[in-house]
């Protein structure tokens, strides 16, 4: 959604509806911000001692309606410092921005609705016949800390969304019904994947037997298909002298959302947030010729940041974080080949899970914000804008559906990040190559070139799913649980029809586990109907039905999942199945 757009216009211009709606009701409450944002808007605000309730969405719903049926217009007004905090003298938000604002050097503008200004740089409709009535709702009231920092002020945000029609408006209300059925929290919490402990602390997962054999499988497939571009495993410790991240460039950005760890010396330590840092340590530690590169170092490891407490979302947003890491040291020349040879890992890898499909899936070249240079290495030697061409370079030889995406980049280079579409149409980042000229040269990295001279290496990190946790999240809502056959914790359940069938069903049971499957046994003294809704209730991919004609024929009876059939069939039928499933 860019600006440009008239549906970001509408999104926009009624959070300042909602604003005089609000005040009509609350004329003392103060205004803060109130942005368009994907799906539609909201605004904060602080109502002092006031309390507001979901009851008060209604009131300003109605009265929103109200104001839009005025065909009231939006106009902008360039204002003076000094009159725009005339105009704010009794809010401190406000004028808090005024003078950021100023300081910048930016202009201060107002937009003018009815009897309602607000400071804001815009963009807005011309007048608010433009919004259809039927096509936003108020959905909900959260807590939001003002500028998104715990230490100031908790405000109230009221959120809305807005679409250009009512139906677009059913269809996405129609999507958050799926979604909150697909939740991850409430489907991991079912399929007994992962818990969560006060004592243990908020974003802090810990996954059981089940969910980690779902991690164990997802880094095991990425690594089966990584082998064939020789990524070898490394091993790095979970804390680090803070000198590391001052020398890499990630201290001053992010040193505020690190953990500290105090030890028995003087010395700073922080668990890591990363592990670019440490990996670069690795190769400095013996001497390179050109010879022994690429080198490519490949880890699953948490990192950890300090995010904060109202930010945090089931596995959405944690504070430990697993991700299947991996850095490449290389020349300048090898640069185009081993970032084509990730494409194809990452290409391989989500065709298994079947969400590499035209349409469903784009890639965002991800350059830096050419309004604040300032937040990116740009001035090392030109190199930053160098690695902006070779990617898109390489997006369109790949023939990637990609876009050039603005302020995206990493502080030390651009990247291409494969978004992908899940079941309900929502997109999520998960695969990851960046680009690097800069680590290296920090790190004083040397490599011996063929003329006996000294090069720096170019660095290139990757994620192909990225934080483990997220992408478990992201699959369980994707898939509403019902895994592919080869990422299920448990693949396929031996029934019983009685207990004469016990015996047959064990040795069935075993000759499946032999064959290297992931099976269980129900036999328990439940009815046969008990243990059949337990298979499905777990979402495994088959389970196997053992009845009196199953054993006087020598077959089983497969159910599948996904297509409800039901197919008789030998067991080294199954397995011949299962073998070919496993390999998709």
């Amino acid at each position: 959604m860019e600006k440009t757009d008239k549906i970001y216009k509408i999104r926009h211009s009624l959070a300042h509806i909602l604003a005089m709606a609000v005040l009509d009701k609350y004329p003392e409450a103060k205004i803060t911000i109130g942005p368009a944002v994907e799906n539609g808007f909201y605004y904060d605000f602080d109502f002092g001692d006031e309390k507001i309730s979901e009851a008060d969405l209604k009131d300003f719903q109605k009265k929103m309606k109200k104001i839009i049926s005025q065909k009231i217009d939006f106009v902008e007004k360039e204002v003076s410092k000094e009159e725009a905090l005339e105009k704010f003298a009794d809010n401190e938000y406000k004028k808090e921005l005024i003078e950021e604002i100023s300081q910048n050097g930016e202009k201060i503008t107002f937009y003018q609705s009815g009897d309602f200004e607000d400071l804001c740089e815009g963009p807005h409709i011309e007048n608010s016949s433009e919004i259809v009535t039927d096509a936003f709702k108020l959905t909900k009231i959260a807590g939001a800390y003002w500028r998104g920092d715990e230490k100031n002020k908790m405000l109230t945000r009221i959120y809305g969304v807005a679409f250009g029609t009512p139906e677009e408006l059913k269809a996405y209300e129609e999507m958050i019904r799926e979604a909150e059925k697909r939740d991850h929290r409430k489907i991991g919490k079912e399929l007994d994947l992962f818990t969560f402990s006060d004592l243990v602390g908020s974003g802090l997962p810990m996954f059981t037997p089940k969910g980690t054999l779902f991690r164990d499988l997802v880094v095991e497939r990425i690594q089966k298909i990584q082998d064939k571009f020789g990524w070898k495993k490394v091993t790095i410790p979970h804390i680090t002298k803070s000198d590391l991240y001052k020398v890499s460039g990630h201290w001053d950005k992010y040193k505020d959302d690190l953990f500290h760890v105090k030890g028995k010396s003087d010395t700073e330590f922080v668990m890591k947030p990363m592990n670019c840092p440490h990996h670069t340590q690795i190769f400095a530690s013996s001497p390179k010729s050109y010879k022994d590169l690429p080198i490519r170092y490949a880890e699953t490891t948490m990192v950890y940041r300090d995010e904060q407490a109202g930010e945090l979302l089931g596995l959405s947003r944690v504070r430990s974080i697993t991700q299947d890491d991996g850095h490449a040291f290389i020349t300048d020349e090898q640069i185009e080949e081993e970032i084509k040879n990730i494409v194809s890992i990452i290409k391989e890898f989500y065709t298994s899970l079947g969400m590499l499909k035209d349409g469903n899936y784009w890639v965002s070249v991800s350059v830096h914000d050419s309004k604040h240079p300032e937040k990116y290495l740009i001035a090392e030697d030109g190199l930053f804008l160098k690695a902006e061409e070779i990617m898109k370079k390489i997006a369109e030889d790949e023939n990637l559906p990609y876009k050039v995406v603005e302020g995206e980049a990493a502080f030390y280079g651009p990247k291409l990040d494969f978004q992908f579409k899940d079941a309900l149409g929502r997109e999520w980042q998960l695969g990851t190559i960046q680009l690097d000229f800069s680590m290296p040269k920090r790190f004083g990295l040397e490599y011996t070139d063929k003329d006996g001279g000294k090069k720096t290496p170019v660095m290139i990190h990757r994620a192909i799913a990225g934080s483990l946790e997220r992408f478990m999240s992201v699959m369980i809502e994707h898939t509403a649980g019902n895994f592919p056959f080869w990422m299920s914790p448990v693949q396929v359940a031996v029934i019983p029809v009685g207990e004469f069938a016990n015996d047959k069903a064990g040795e069935i049971f075993e000759k499946i586990k032999e064959a290297g499957f992931r099976v269980e046994l129900y036999d328990e003294n439940e009815g046969f109907g008990k243990r059949v809704r337990k298979a499905k209730k777990e979402k495994l991919p088959y389970f196997i039905v053992i009845g009196e004609k199953d054993i006087e024929t020598g077959k089983v009876t497969l159910e599948n999942r996904d297509t409800g059939e039901s197919k008789q069939m030998t067991v080294d039928e199954v397995i011949e199945k299962f073998q070919k499933e496993n390999n998709q």
